[in-house]
């Protein structure tokens, strides 16, 4: 069949990308006589959702954006941490995250080449704060578990399926692993400390420091 022919050589997308709420995170390196930090923000009291929260730099993809979420990631770093794009140079992305809320995150990792001029946009960001990478490779967080279920509308047709399997209340369905991390009298957990997670396994697999010099 001809529409066959489409399918050779094609390049897979995720099926349900909007489905998703889409957003790029960078996590930031700064170098200080030849050590490696990852910067942290502390986000604003102000601001309606998490406040006062750790996190790392990023935010919604725009449509504009869609098909270059590293273009997201310089755009919303350089807002909120008052530097200038040119200020980042993005090494490489991490691997994509799908949380059950229905986020899909792009997460990049960039060396921020001149931290002393960084200027927290204060409408966002409460503070920053660096941990050593060696902190993280050295210290396992500490691990808990969040459940998901679920629940099919009131208009599913439930004659359809077998009513021991489906029904119209909530079902636990899986767990994901929850991890944190204390330091300095911040703490680190949720999305931000699950990216960490596959940052600091992807340099323990590598058995070194992150090499800075393989551009984006």
């Amino acid at each position: 069949m001809d529409c066959f022919k489409n399918l050779r050589g094609r390049q897979p997308h995720i099926q349900n990308e909007e489905d998703h709420f889409l957003s790029a995170v960078l996590l930031p390196l700064v170098e200080k006589e030849g050590q490696y930090s990852i910067l942290f923000e502390v986000r604003s009291n102000s601001l309606n959702r998490q406040p006062g929260e750790v996190c790392f730099p990023g935010g919604k993809i725009e449509k504009d954006e869609m098909g270059s979420p590293h273009r997201t990631v310089l755009r919303e770093a350089a807002e909120e941490l008052g530097i200038e794009a040119s200020q980042i140079d993005l090494i490489g992305p991490l691997d994509y995250l799908v949380t059950p809320p229905g986020t899909l995150i792009y997460p990049f990792v960039g060396k921020i080449l001149r931290p002393e001029e960084i200027k927290p946009n204060r409408a966002e960001v409460e503070q920053v704060f660096c941990v050593p990478v060696d902190f993280f490779i050295q210290k396992k967080p500490g691990q808990s578990a969040c459940d998901v279920a679920t629940r099919y509308g009131p208009d599913f047709p439930f004659d359809r399926v077998s009513p021991a399997l489906y029904g119209d209340t909530w079902q636990k369905r899986w767990s994901f692993a929850v991890y944190y991390y204390e330091y300095g009298g911040h703490f680190i957990w949720g999305l931000t400390a699950r990216i960490l997670q596959n940052f600091i396994k992807l340099c323990q697999r590598a058995g070194v420091s992150p090499d800075i010099h393989d551009g984006f």
